[in-house]
């Protein structure tokens, strides 16, 4: 058994009692306290006062907590902190002075975990994760040796991760050195588009963010630095930190790139470029909005080669592909794709145009914005200034003799008006809508104000569908679950089935997850379903029916992921438990 359980036990503040019921229920032995806490026999805030005791008394030391990844960090150095009568500090929730971190070696304070947070006349706080660690406090005293060194807490993991940006930081120096010359030199606007340097410098982000599986590339000019983060399997990271004045320079050449008015900086703006990243052409859609300390950037990466995925190398199982692409090869109707913002719905339609284009087929697009350029398919963009939203654009596309249609996304009654009535005139349509489930989509239709027969009558598919992270290969572990996730999965899955985690790992950024796969349900409307959505039946009761046919839920797909290893029970619980 663990040290600070056999701790606990001596000390009477667990029951044998409560152990031995635990074992019998085949918890490991090492996991016996996460279950104590989590069935609240023992709180987590007891089980930190206790270790911050021991800690302070020289039992245990700090790093005991790194054998148990369900003790948070953070908890137990905040109760640390506030003994010690220190403060503890989130570093992710300040704006860091890097003008005061670069006056230390960077070795050194990676050799001492330490960064320094802020000075005045008299004395200089810097961050350490181990505040009894006396010899990392003399060897930073040394570096600033005419200020009083106050001590603050921060947790190992943001320590870290700080000192690595400030080493990315270092490795463009040369670079910012430059733009800092060219920009001292220049004296007309020509010569700061001529200027090579931001373009150098661009060109280094760009490569980072992509080779790092950034989806999405944030620019974000804070008070005093400018901030590049990435979207990596849907949770934002920063990659790098500049100082306030690269910030311009930076801004402008990616307004140049895009086509975009560099004068205006009070509205929003949107265009694209697209470039040679390594030896593939990348597409951005850039984004720019004005806030308080200048414009946020958003740039959307588009890999051209995303956009000819075959379905089921997206994650589609077999049964949910076979029910999809049945229902693409329909003659007429409407063909829905349901989700959430950031689902993958787009990546799904421009799968199923893949399977739908063809030389004999005229096929035509409304997108806002066109994501990816494909051939044998029109494209149409939408463009609410000049009067072309959506609705308009389909009664154009109408008159354009076209086979197939795609939507890219139904926002108003009009717009699913005119789709209802193409379906029904001898046209396959394809589009999403913003749903939580399959099922939802036909309710949601009828809120809208069509009427259920039309909706009966040309609804063929709707597929409802999710993303979720992939347990990273490299550092896969067996996943001992607790016995409350247990009793969560009692009846779904077979006894004695193994799940899988990553414990996180340099590959994965610590993550433990690696990429992500879709998780989805197909519902095809048959005759039966298609006459209780005309009568108006329930949600409950087109559900019921759709299981007697033999529907799978998302969350049933997404325990089979599990189950096959593919993703962690916890992302499944967290991302499609209804």
């Amino acid at each position: 058994m663990d040290r600070i359980t056999t701790d606990l036990l001596a000390n009477g503040s667990i029951m044998k009692g409560q152990v031995d019921r635990l074992l019998a229920k085949g918890i490991s032995e090492n996991l016996i306290l996460r279950d104590i806490t989590l069935s609240g026999f023992m709180t987590m805030d007891r089980l930190v006062r206790f270790i911050v005791q021991k800690i302070r008394d020289g039992v245990y030391e700090l790093s005991i907590i790194d054998n148990y990844d369900y003790i948070e960090e953070r908890a137990v150095l905040q109760k640390l902190a506030e003994e010690l009568n220190v403060p503890f500090v989130d570093l992710d929730s300040m704006d860091m002075d890097y003008t005061l971190i670069s006056k230390a070696p960077l070795v050194q304070l990676q050799k001492h975990n330490a960064i320094p947070i802020y000075q005045d006349d008299m004395s200089v706080t810097v961050a350490f994760n181990d505040p009894f660690d006396i010899d990392a406090q003399e060897a930073i005293q040394r570096l600033f040796p005419r200020k009083i060194l106050k001590i603050a807490l921060a947790t190992k993991k943001q320590i870290s991760s700080y000192l690595y940006k400030i080493y990315l930081k270092d490795s463009v120096k040369g670079l910012v050195k430059s733009i800092r010359e060219e920009l001292n030199s220049i004296t007309s606007l020509e010569e700061q588009q001529e200027a090579s340097s931001i373009l150098q410098l661009i060109d280094v982000v760009l490569k980072t963010c992509i080779n790092g599986r950034a989806s999405d590339i944030h620019i974000e000019p804070t008070e005093k630095n400018c901030v590049v983060r990435g979207r990596v399997d849907g949770k934002l990271t920063e990659m790098f930190i500049f100082e306030k004045d690269i910030y311009p320079p930076l801004a402008s050449r990616l307004k140049l790139l895009s086509n975009l008015d560099i004068a205006e900086k009070r509205k929003p703006q949107d265009g694209r470029f697209s470039t040679l990243v390594g030896a593939r052409e990348y597409d951005f859609r850039i984004s720019t909005l004005p806030i308080l300390y200048g414009e946020s950037i958003v740039m959307r990466v588009l890999d051209k080669e995303k956009a000819l995925v075959k379905l089921e190398d997206a994650g589609m199982d077999s049964v949910s592909y076979q029910k999809l692409l049945k229902g693409l090869q329909s003659p007429y109707g409407i063909i829905l794709v349901t989700g959430p913002t950031g689902s993958g719905k787009t990546t799904t339609l421009y799968g199923a145009l893949n399977e739908l284009r063809n030389v004999e087929d005229k096929v035509i697009t409304v997108e806002d914005p066109v994501e990816y350029r494909m051939n044998l398919i029109q494209q149409v963009q939408v463009n609410p200034k000049v009067g072309l939203s959506f609705a308009d654009a389909l009664r154009s596309i109408l008159r354009q003799d076209p086979d197939k249609i795609m939507i890219g996304e139904i926002r108003d009654q009009e717009t699913l008006e005119i789709a209802i009535k193409a379906a029904l005139t001898g046209h396959l349509v394809i589009s999403t809508l913003h749903t939580n489930d399959s099922i939802s989509a036909i309710p949601r239709m009828a809120d809208m104000g069509i009427e259920h027969y039309l909706i009966s009558g040309a609804l063929v598919a709707i597929q409802a569908q999710r993303l979720v992270r992939k347990i990273c290969t490299h550092c896969k572990v067996v996943d001992e679950l607790s016995s409350s996730v247990l009793e969560e999965i009692e009846g779904i899955v077979p006894k004695g089935t193994v799940f899988y985690k990553g414990r996180g790992c340099k590959e994965c950024g610590g993550s433990g997850y690696m990429g992500r796969e879709m998780i989805c349900e197909v519902l095809t409307i048959s005759e039966k379903l298609s006459s209780m959505i005309a009568k108006g039946a329930s949600k409950e009761a087109l559900l019921e029916q759709a299981k007697k046919e033999g529907f799978i839920g998302i969350f049933q797909n997404g325990i089979q992921k599990a189950i096959d290893g593919v993703t962690s029970i916890e992302e499944i619980l967290k991302v499609a438990k209804g």
